[in-house]
């Protein structure tokens, strides 16, 4: 069984002495336990993977996710935003490949300032609209030339993954020397998870695709291991003060889609992003690193 277990004790951040169960069950599945190193924090899932296939057919997605043919998500197209803005310094004017590219929205933002845009994306109906539209898209790093890459981001799949290593040396290989690897993860420490112990968005935030949750211990330690080096880790929010509002008041999400969200400033929504990061309880980790040369 190929399970996140191994790798996150190879890099020395769990065990079975310091293994506490934290769920008795996931939102989609309530007899799937949910792990919690005692010592690191890292939040996983032993022993469990659905298989490629639900990600070729979208089955994982369900409703949650939109196909080539639906309207962007809001969330999806903050997050978009938010990419295009902070990442531009390692696209623009690069080679640059989106693994678990989705429907491409970050590489169609950059199609005509990076010198070239690919992506790696398993859902199919995603990997043919992209490939019609000019973006060429793979099922795997293996049609990649090796160090024929730039930039690489990865956003929100690393959790998805049972053995991350082997294609963080994937790509390793197709990077240049030097070059750069941004990846997106979804945070153990998580303020509504562990400061304020919310339990309807533990119930719904633990789910049987995400096999771990890092903290920023384990995510260094991992890319380290992986191979790449000069790793940066910092926070990020991705929902405002207006959606904890909402899951502290009403025990559900979306608070920062209801007339609520008037509160979310721009000025409010940085300082509530820094004063998260202070404690390091932000949802969202991001890394950035680099191959060495």
């Amino acid at each position: 069984m190929n399970n996140i277990f191994e790798t996150l004790s190879q890099i020395g951040v769990a065990s079975i002495e310091n293994r506490e169960l934290f769920s008795e069950g996931t939102r989609d599945l309530k007899d799937l336990k949910v792990y919690r190193d005692r010592i690191s924090g890292v939040i996983y899932i032993d022993e469990h993977f659905g298989g490629e296939e639900i990600y070729k057919d979208a089955q994982y997605r369900k409703s949650d996710g939109p196909s080539k043919t639906e309207a962007r998500s809001y969330e999806l197209t903050l997050d978009a935003e938010r990419r295009i803005a902070d990442y531009r310094a390692y696209v623009a004017g690069k080679r640059v490949l989106d693994f678990g590219c989705g429907d491409g929205g970050f590489l169609k933002a950059f199609q005509g300032s990076a010198t070239y845009c690919c992506g790696v994306e398993l859902q199919q109906d995603y990997l043919e609209a992209l490939n019609e539209e000019g973006i060429p898209c793979f099922t795997s790093l293996d049609a990649v030339p090796e160090e024929s890459i730039d930039t690489v981001v990865c956003f929100h799949v690393l959790e998805h993954l049972p053995q991350p290593l082997p294609v963080l040396q994937d790509m390793m290989r197709v990077l240049r020397p030097g070059g750069t690897a941004v990846f997106e993860v979804p945070h153990a420490n998580d303020f509504l998870l562990t400061y304020l112990k919310n339990q309807a968005f533990k119930s719904f935030t633990l789910w049987s695709q995400h096999l771990v949750l890092h903290t920023r211990e384990s995510l260094m330690r991992l890319l380290q291991v992986g191979g790449l080096d000069q790793v940066v880790i910092e926070g990020v929010q991705r929902y405002p003060l207006s959606n904890h509002l909402t899951w502290l008041s009403e025990n559900r999400p979306g608070g920062h889609k209801s007339p609520m969200a008037a509160i979310d400033t721009p000025m409010l929504v940085e300082a509530y992003e820094a004063a998260l990061n202070r404690i390091d309880a932000n949802d969202t980790l991001v890394a950035i690193a680099k191959k060495p040369a």
